[in-house]
């Protein structure tokens, strides 16, 4: 199977761990064995500073975009030196240079594409135009709530729900001030216009990513202690 992975960069390269580069690569050395995979890095906390300090100093929303999709590279270039020789070595620019990639056989890692798209964008355009088999966007939240949990502690999360309930979802929780939904809403117009399989769930352990793919792209049940998040359908 063909399976996109979105890594949030807030998990991935929360503080600038090495340990959890090596623990991210381990998990997707075992995928790799059995599934095609391309990682879409987050740019997280790192990206966000360099964004901040742009703004301060001038820059335009555009040139903070490339600022970020440089930071995001960046993180896709630690975790390919964590992957060594199982990697292609360098994070693909553009959706097509991602397909040329892939035809290596190797684990293809890259970052952002173009200004306006969060990775989470990227990976669902990706996903789309790979035909991949499931996409799984592995953030710091444990799936998809009717609203901000921080702020409504009536907040429901979904176990299962569909494209269309998510855009919904979505676009009424980024409207409110401060609130963040782990599904941007380009990436939920995306998974929706493509109708793939998509799981939305906490990655801040790689062992947890791995084990719910394996047993989603096997369909052999549950895995006792793993929280699956929520599963997008069509």
């Amino acid at each position: 199977m063909l399976v996109v992975l979105s890594v949030g960069g807030s998990i991935l390269a929360k503080d600038l761990d090495p340990e959890h580069f090596v623990a991210y690569a381990s998990a997707l050395r075992e995928l790799g064995r059995e599934h095609k995979l391309v990682i879409v890095t987050g740019g997280g906390v790192a990206a966000r500073n360099y964004i901040d300090v742009a703004r301060s100093v001038g820059a335009n929303e555009v040139v903070c975009d490339f600022i970020g999709i440089d930071i995001t590279r960046l993180n896709a270039q630690l975790l390919i030196a964590a992957l060594g020789k199982d990697a292609y070595p360098e994070p693909p620019t553009s959706y097509k240079e991602a397909e040329s990639a892939l035809a290596s056989g190797k684990i293809v890692v890259m970052g952002g594409v173009i200004p306006g798209q969060t990775t989470d964008a990227v990976s669902a355009v990706l996903a789309e135009y790979l035909n991949a088999d499931m996409m799984v966007i592995a953030t710091s939240v444990d799936g998809v709530y009717s609203s901000d949990p921080r702020e409504d502690p009536d907040a429901k999360k979904y176990d299962v729900m569909t494209a269309k309930e998510l855009v919904s979802v979505v676009i009424s929780t980024e409207m409110k001030a401060g609130s963040k939904s782990p599904v941007d809403p380009l990436a939920s117009k995306i998974i929706e216009r493509c109708n793939i399989d998509t799981i939305v769930m906490d990655g801040t352990d790689p062992e947890d990513v791995l084990q719910v793919i394996l047993q989603e792209c096997s369909k052999v049940g549950e895995i006792t202690g793993v929280r699956l998040g929520t599963r997008i359908i069509g």
